[in-house]
């Protein structure tokens, strides 16, 4: 009686206790929570090769409005934008909420995801709820669960179709071992063919382990996400939590092994082990489990989706938080542009700026570092997130519901052999097919053809900024070729310019947007105060006095 009362007292107290830190653990969270809500992530590492997973595949077979491509990432800074923006629990989050800054949809997805975004920025006790339900989902493992989606399907080996068979003969030799025990030394030749092929199928097991593993994790917090009445409200269609709950116990078992990895559960496994490689379970299992998932890519990637959407509405909750210079856009049908008071997330301090085009689009000039390729990726990162997240940085910020395309930082490719004046020619080629679409166009370029001499830069620039500036695309291009001006200032291109101020002996930036042409020029002028020699200084003034004026 004694044990028994002992072994009653231990349990009781080991439940208090486990109890005791879970309560500590939530208590925790929700602090954290509290105290880094409308922050950005401190000591964050990002891999954007496993972040960017999920919208690498999942575009090959999205029937989307746009993709912001490859070269539009590195133009605008999507990476650093996205650091930024990031203020998701679960590495499911933080994977869709890439693949949503890439992919533009439509208005009625902005709409709905709108919705979602002010749910949690109202209702705080269903947010801090959600984020205790996704922080299960903030093991860096959460990642492979993007695997089950989108990898090509494991192929069946020509020996699966004996598993059964030697299950069967494994089962029959051990159990008539116990009334004969020759039947023993027939089960060992079975054993020890079943022990190859148990090990040749672990490597896939090892392979999908993880991810099988999080599947279970993220079905169960899909689940608990469902009891909070305005989360269930605002999804229509929930099939897949009930197409994935069939494979859950086969998953489940797939998993276990995850599970027994302590010195304490080292002979639970073994035994375990044992049997599974006597009756080739795991293997049976595990081919049947992929067959389930491959049958269920559809449903797992729904649940991706449906955790990633809750995950990524309470981050741009957070960023709202954030930034009262936060406005929600608003999209017209016309060739038409009113920006109020537009600033960019990524620059402290950031001067604002207005623009209102009607029927035309912008030619921009300016001195050096005056502020003209930050203005047109300042509108253009706007933009991208007023389409992607509804928000945008500004005061107002209506534009039409358009695709982004960018030729800002061109490089040239040694390994490829590709000119820099060559890799321009291409990039803008790029530019010129997508003007075509049927679909409205944004296209933003810095000083085109710099890698070609005056003449031909400034005929082959007007020629094809005039050709991409047709229907209801706009194009904003930033350039130093004062005489652009002249030639596309009745191409239905509205001129404006930055300058700057010498205020004792030093240049001055107020980075504020000017309307009509830039008459002054100061490259020669920053020579002269970075103090080159008052002989170059001379030349370079007398030979654009002779030469240019």
């Amino acid at each position: 009686m004694y044990i028994i009362y002992s072994i009653a007292f231990i349990s009781l107290a080991l439940i208090l206790y486990i109890n005791y830190i879970n309560v500590k653990n939530k208590k925790r969270l929700i602090t954290d929570f509290n105290n880094s809500w409308g922050k950005i992530k401190n000591n964050e590492y990002y891999n954007f090769e496993i972040i960017g997973k999920y919208f690498q595949n999942s575009t090959k077979k999205d029937n989307t409005y746009h993709i912001i491509s490859n070269q539009i990432k590195d133009d605008l800074d999507i990476n650093d934008l996205f650091k930024y923006l990031d203020r998701t629990t679960s590495k499911i989050g933080q994977q869709y909420l890439y693949y949503k800054i890439r992919v533009i949809k439509n208005e009625a997805k902005l709409l709905k995801f709108e919705s979602l975004t002010q749910l949690f920025e109202n209702d705080k006790n269903t947010r801090i709820n959600c984020q205790l339900e996704l922080s299960k989902l903030s093991s860096s493992y959460t990642y492979d669960l993007e695997k089950l989606i989108h990898d090509e399907a494991i192929k069946k080996p020509s020996y699966n179709k004996y598993l059964i068979l030697l299950s069967i003969l494994s089962f029959f030799s051990f159990s008539y071992g116990f009334i004969n025990p020759v039947f023993f030394l027939f089960l060992l030749p079975v054993f020890m063919v079943n022990f190859t092929l148990h090990y040749r199928t672990k490597h896939h097991i090892i392979y999908y382990i993880n991810a099988v593993s999080q599947l279970n994790k993220a079905l169960k917090v899909a689940e608990k996400l469902l009891n909070y009445p305005v989360i269930k409200k605002h999804f229509k269609n929930l099939n897949f939590i009930s197409k994935i709950q069939e494979i859950r116990l086969k998953t489940k078992f797939i998993s276990f092994n995850r599970h027994l990895n302590s010195p304490a559960t080292a002979f639970a496994w073994f035994i375990i082990e044992l049997i599974k490689i006597l009756f080739n379970i795991e293997s049976i299992l595990f081919y049947s489990v992929i067959d389930d998932i491959v049958a269920k890519r559809e449903d797992i990637d729904n649940l991706f989706r449906f955790i990633g959407e809750i995950d990524c509405g309470i981050a741009i909750a957070s960023v709202k938080y954030q930034n009262n210079a936060i406005c929600k856009p608003s999209f017209t049908n016309e060739k038409r542009m009113k920006i109020i008071e537009i600033t960019h997330p990524l620059i402290e301090n950031c001067i604002s700026n207005s623009i209102m085009l009607n029927e035309k689009s912008l030619l921009l000039t300016g001195s050096n570092m005056s502020g003209k390729t930050t203005f047109i990726r300042m509108v253009a990162v706007n933009s991208i997130i007023a389409q992607t997240l509804n928000i945008a940085f500004a005061k107002t910020f209506t534009i039409p519901f358009y695709k982004v395309y960018s030729s800002i930082r061109i490089t040239d490719d040694l390994l490829d052999e590709t000119s820099y004046y060559l890799k321009e020619v291409l990039t803008i080629k790029e530019l010129i097919d997508a003007s075509s679409d049927n679909n409205p166009c944004f296209f933003v370029l810095d000083e085109i053809f710099k890698g070609t001499n005056t003449i031909e830069r400034i005929a082959g620039g007007k020629a094809i900024l005039s050709y991409l500036n047709k229907g209801n695309n706009f194009v904003f291009v930033s350039t130093h070729d004062i005489e652009l001006t002249t030639l596309l200032e009745d191409n239905n291109f509205e001129l404006f310019y930055f300058s700057e101020q010498i205020v004792n002996e030093k240049l001055f930036f107020d980075h504020k947007l000017k309307k009509g042409k830039l008459k002054t020029r100061n490259a020669i002028k920053i020579l002269d105060l970075y103090e080159y020699p008052k002989e170059i200084i001379a030349d370079a003034k007398k030979t654009v006095r002779n030469n240019f004026t």
